[in-house]
């Protein structure tokens, strides 16, 4: 004998019942697709990808795949060529994201001022994002190239350099023709993130601090800066994030020559996995480099939280 739960109750609260559940299950219903893309394209393997850096695996050869334990982490700690990326990674990283918040800093309270065709070039900022990393790369590395670009001539005849040549050639300066061109290409971001926060500030706090007799630098460490404090932590954090994975431009300039001066980790776990195809060890320099920016991230959010209580 079957017992049928809503024998009892009328058809107009069977409906109900139905629609409440509906009701309740139709938001979960909505995101179901989402969240089955983002387990299947971003999670799914995540997970595959942190499994190899406890496996051997070696494309060329059929027979890898075993688990190894923490042996590609036991070589890592050993690795010299892993501590020369790490430290070109904190120079790398830290010029880029200093010189790109400087200067789209610069640009954005010079945009933020009223004048003819501020709306073009508002637009024209935002065009070194719209480029191609790889096209970027390739454009800059041609710039610096003495026979074709004019960089090198330029340099030499303000003296800044005894002959027309090629830096990305040189030890002691590579790492600035990566530096530079990720600087012209990250400039926007920080550019119109910082231009829409500012636009955002009441300008009556302007007016008030002028009739106070406040100056325009005591304006911008007054006004300027604190209402802009809560963007450039964000924005810092992501592009801080964004340039350690960042390295498009080393591959195509450099590859991270000449001797390994523009090696960062990020071209390091790519060497690895696609020129010496040793997937399991590349995973496992990955592995570090995600641990280390989970912290990095972590403690800047603490930071800021710490911040807003004083405040």
């Amino acid at each position: 004998m079957v017992f049928d739960a809503t024998a009892g109750f009328p058809e107009s609260r069977r409906r109900s019942l139905v629609d409440r559940i509906t009701r309740h299950a139709e938001p979960y219903l909505y995101t179901a697709p989402a969240l089955i893309l983002i387990v299947t394209i971003m999670l799914a393997p995540l997970v595959l990808g942190l499994s190899y850096a406890f496996r051997d695996v070696h494309l060329l050869n059929p027979f890898s795949g075993g688990y190894v334990g923490l042996d590609h982490f036991r070589t890592l700690y050993d690795d010299d060529n892993f501590y020369r990326a790490l430290r070109n990674t904190l120079w790398w990283t830290g010029a880029s994201v200093l010189l790109q918040f400087v200067f789209g800093l610069i640009l954005a309270l010079l945009l933020d001022r009223p004048f003819a065709g501020r709306a073009i070039a508002q637009a024209l900022v935002f065009l070194p994002w719209a480029v191609p990393t790889f096209l970027t790369g390739l454009n800059w590395a041609w710039l610096f190239n003495p026979v074709i670009g004019p960089l090198p001539h330029w340099l030499y005849a303000l003296g800044l350099m005894n002959e027309p040549a090629n830096i990305l050639s040189n030890p002691q300066l590579a790492m600035w023709g990566p530096i530079i061109a990720n600087v012209w290409w990250g400039i926007p971001f920080f550019a119109i993130t910082l231009l829409a926060a500012l636009q955002a500030i009441p300008r009556d706090l302007y007016e008030a601090a002028a009739i106070d007799g406040a100056g325009a630098f005591r304006r911008f460490t007054s006004i300027t800066l604190p209402f802009l404090a809560p963007t450039i932590a964000i924005t810092v954090l992501l592009r801080t994030v964004w340039i350690s994975n960042f390295a498009d431009l080393i591959i195509v300039m450099t590859s991270g020559g000449p001797a390994d001066r523009t090696q960062i980790v990020a071209s390091y776990i790519f060497t690895q996995a696609f020129r010496a195809l040793d997937f399991g060890y590349a995973s496992a320099i990955a592995l570090v480099l995600l641990v280390l920016l989970l912290a990095y991230s972590m403690l800047i959010v603490m930071l800021r939280q710490v911040l807003m209580d004083r405040a």
